[in-house]
């Protein structure tokens, strides 16, 4: 008899209503996240990875403007149906998120300190020397002089400072689950190989599981153990990442590989025209 998987997510819908217009944002998303285990989920700008992954806490507005169906489990409970004021908790504190802006997501009017701390004194009560609990957090993600960053404002930090501080905040509630939506994005590419490394170690030593929204396929080869692959709001194809590297069975999945970059070759464009799939020099 296998074990519960840590995340369960079943036949997940969202659908966004404006007036009389539905638009169905995702639909039938499915999969498991056992724990330690990282889950890339790839796909273009729009094709419903992040509204999907802020749907696993109801991180969405509410309805009737956005109407939620199927199944979100994660150790056996159900997150969909839960109230509001226990969902609370789990936010942060089970599932924790960063995002691809950290500039956007710190408050601008408090220091780096402050903001953890806050988290810290949310979900974890038993915590009693706060402070010293935001320093050690922010040296675990490898900040230089983290006294005097904890005091420092998000707009003193650079755009690779400010997403350790956002990490350092997620993993101070020590969460089972981090979700990572596109964190290297707006990052130079030696400071997105930094976070990277950063993310993977912290996974090896705490033995949390990731779930890496990305769109380049290049970044979760080495990374990622499954990868899910969405189009227009629907997993295409799921499975280990060594399988789908190697062989894929959508065109999709095989036209965002083709457009990994690589030495020697001419870059890439991915093209979608009349829901048919190709790959243009």
């Amino acid at each position: 008899m296998s074990a519960e998987p840590l995340l369960k997510v079943q036949d997940l819908s969202v659908t966004f209503r404006t007036g009389d217009r539905a638009t169905v944002a995702a639909q039938g998303v499915s999969y498991e996240l056992a724990a330690g285990e990282v889950l890339a989920v790839v796909g273009e700008s729009g094709s419903g990875k992040s509204v999907s992954a802020l749907a696993l806490t109801r991180l969405l507005p509410p309805e009737p403007s956005c109407t939620l169906s199927g199944s979100v489990r994660l150790g056996g409970v159900e997150l969909l149906s839960l109230p509001e004021e226990k969902l609370a908790k789990i936010r942060g504190g089970s599932i924790a998120y960063i995002f691809q802006e950290p500039g956007t997501s710190l408050n601008p009017v408090y220091t780096i300190g402050f903001q953890i701390g806050e988290a810290v004194a949310l979900h974890r009560p038993s915590i009693k020397d706060v402070k010293a609990e935001v320093i050690r957090s922010l040296a675990e993600v490898h900040i230089h002089d983290p006294k005097r960053v904890a005091n420092q404002y998000p707009h003193e930090l650079s755009g690779g400072m400010q997403q350790r501080a956002m990490i350092a905040m997620a993993l101070a509630c020590n969460p089972k689950i981090l979700v990572a939506d596109e964190p290297t994005t707006a990052l130079d590419v030696t400071i997105q190989k930094e976070i990277m490394d950063l993310l993977a170690r912290l996974r090896r030593e705490r033995g949390m599981s990731i779930v890496l929204i990305t769109h380049n396929f290049g970044i979760i080869a080495n990374f990622a153990d499954k990868v899910a692959v969405m189009w227009k709001g629907q997993i295409v194809e799921h499975g280990p990442v060594e399988q789908i590297m190697r062989t894929q069975s959508h065109p999709y999945t095989k036209a965002l590989i083709a457009c990994i970059p690589r030495l020697g070759q001419r870059r890439r464009r991915l093209t979608t025209l009349s829901d048919e799939l190709k790959v243009s020099r």
